[in-house]
């Protein structure tokens, strides 16, 4: 578990780029592992372009939606206090550190990706904090209070994830800067939350609007 572990993934995508201890703007309270935005900042050659759509080094971001709905969690800590919390395609790992932050009992930092796992341990040891890290979502075993995953809609194949986080936790949050109704009951939009992806991508302005869904048990703001 070393950051030159890390490091050694991202440059098998951009040979030349690292990753820096980041805070994030509006979620000063957290700080995070992420690509220098120096190495953003310049034209990429069609063998690093194809690296990147094959396999991009999402763990190295804090997107939009995670940085929206982690803000929200530390706003509202009463809604994962004391809870046994599943964070589900973690990535950088933000909004389980969030639950973490805000009170939490346990909280799960579950992806497929191994870099992305080594990306959670690290970012929870700069926080100082601990997370369990998990692979597969189907091996964690026992009661979950809490499942949480940010921006994952984008791919089909999680769609079927929605039922089953619906009947596993007493309650679900799903954050979403891409999928702006998401017609799938028993998911009730919440609110839309302000977020933006670090470093910043230039994204356009609606995907700067992070729509937040809401299963299982009454979730206010209070």
């Amino acid at each position: 578990m070393t950051l030159a572990a890390l490091n050694a993934e991202l440059n098998k995508v951009l040979s030349d780029a690292q990753l820096l201890p980041a805070r994030l703007p509006g979620l000063e309270e957290l700080e995070l592992w992420l690509l220098d935005p120096a190495n953003l900042d310049r034209a990429f050659d069609n063998e690093e372009t194809r690296r990147l759509l094959e396999h991009p080094p999402y763990w190295g971001f804090c997107w939009g939606s995670g940085l929206a709905l982690a803000r929200w969690i530390l706003d509202n800590p009463h809604q994962v206090r004391g809870l046994r919390v599943l964070d589900f395609g973690a990535g950088s790992g933000v909004v389980a550190l969030a639950c973490k932050l805000a009170g939490a009992e346990s909280v799960i930092a579950c992806d497929l990706d191994q870099p992305a796992q080594l990306a959670c341990a690290l970012n929870a040891k700069l926080n100082d904090m601990q997370l369990a890290i998990a692979a597969d979502y189907f091996a964690v075993s026992g009661p979950l209070d809490l499942i949480i995953a940010a921006d994952v809609l984008y791919d089909a194949e999680n769609r079927p994830f929605l039922d089953h986080f619906a009947k596993r936790a007493d309650a679900v949050l799903i954050a979403d800067s891409r999928v702006r109704e998401l017609n799938h009951p028993p998911y009730q939009r919440q609110q839309i939350l302000p977020g933006r992806t670090w470093p910043d991508l230039g994204e356009p302005l609606e995907f700067r609007q992070v729509s937040l869904y809401a299963a299982g048990a009454a979730l206010g703001t209070t």
